[in-house]
């Protein structure tokens, strides 16, 4: 693989946007590691993902203990691409992990507890073989911890140097606000609140947001194409190999409303307008509001990779047009 030098890249189409107050810039597009990089996967498929990310400007991948399947084998086969393949670029990069989620089994191997969080960086950089993460995440609000004890994990985690960078994820804005206080208060400010945020889910509208740019945290969103509903796939109904088709997972046949599919094929008739599909307009919706610092996408081939890029060549809205969209969206 034929690498350029950091600074080409900054010329062949990414965009960066600083993290609010901090002194980093992310990719408007970060690549997240969530399905489609565990062993039940194509191995060959997910390293040219990565690589063909890296090579476009897209500098931050994004990784949880448990994204597999099974727990944790995100992490291992990306650790094996990254020695094969990224080792020598590792301070171009800007790699994220999080725990939160029950990554074994027993009363210690999920939430928010010191002990999880502490023994789940170090699983986490054992399968991945860093020496240190970028950013470490609490990849969610535990309500039976006392948020110091959180909090003061992820600042003792960067004290001992195994991330340069704490940050949230599915914190209610109250709490978020708290975690931003005592992180600042530690000497350790909060980088990044990680957030489902697209045109059909916007619960971190106005609250989380807010909060976020009081603090100078920037936002990074994920599942901006809402699992596939903001994409051409199900216009016309249900396809049969479809996630929605399935019966598990995080889309499910009762959310593929006729309400919903009308408003999606509204907003597709807005998009082909702009010269775009849904999904590219989806994703540019989103990075429009300068409180988001990235979006996340997860893709399972380089070709859907291609085309979430293709988003940023047209990111820009005339008035009209969100002025159309926000009726579609409120109808």
């Amino acid at each position: 693989m034929d690498y350029t030098a950091a600074a080409d890249r900054y010329t062949n189409g990414m965009k960066y946007n600083r993290c609010g107050r901090s002194g980093i810039i992310l990719p408007a597009i970060s690549l997240g590691l969530w399905h489609n990089f565990g062993d039940i996967d194509n191995q060959e498929e997910a390293e040219k993902m990565i690589l063909y990310a890296f090579d476009h400007g897209i500098t931050h991948i994004d990784i949880a203990n448990n994204y597999g399947p099974p727990p944790g084998s995100a992490e291992s086969n990306f650790g094996k691409i990254f020695k094969k393949q990224l080792q020598g670029y590792r301070d171009e990069l800007i790699i994220s992990s999080k725990a939160g989620y029950l990554m074994w089994p027993g009363p210690y191997g999920e939430w928010g507890s010191r002990k999880y969080l502490h023994a789940s960086i170090d699983q986490s950089l054992k399968r991945t073989g860093l020496e240190y993460f970028d950013v470490f995440y609490s990849h969610r609000y535990d309500p039976n911890t006392p948020l110091e004890e959180t909090m003061q994990a992820l600042v003792d985690i960067v004290k001992q140097g195994k991330a340069l960078y704490t940050a949230i994820s599915n914190y209610p804005a109250d709490k978020a606000a708290e975690a931003y206080k005592y992180l600042s208060a530690h000497n350790t400010p909060c980088l990044l609140h990680q957030c489902k945020y697209s045109m059909l889910v916007r619960d971190v509208e106005p609250e989380v947001l807010e909060v976020g740019k009081q603090h100078g945290v920037g936002l990074i969103a994920f599942s901006s194409l809402a699992q596939g509903l903001l994409t051409n796939k199900y216009l016309h109904g249900i396809p049969e190999n479809s996630r929605a088709a399935k019966p598990s997972g995080f889309l499910q046949k009762e959310q593929v409303t006729p309400q919903v599919i009308a408003k999606v094929g509204k907003l597709n008739e807005v998009a082909a307008r702009r010269g775009q599909t849904l999904a590219e307009m989806a994703l540019v919706w989103v990075l429009k509001d300068p409180r988001v610092t990235s979006l996340i996408v997860g893709t399972s081939s380089v070709q859907q990779l291609k085309d979430n890029l293709n988003a940023l060549q047209n990111p820009d809205f005339t008035a009209e047009e969100l002025n159309e969209i926000e009726t579609i969206l409120r109808s």
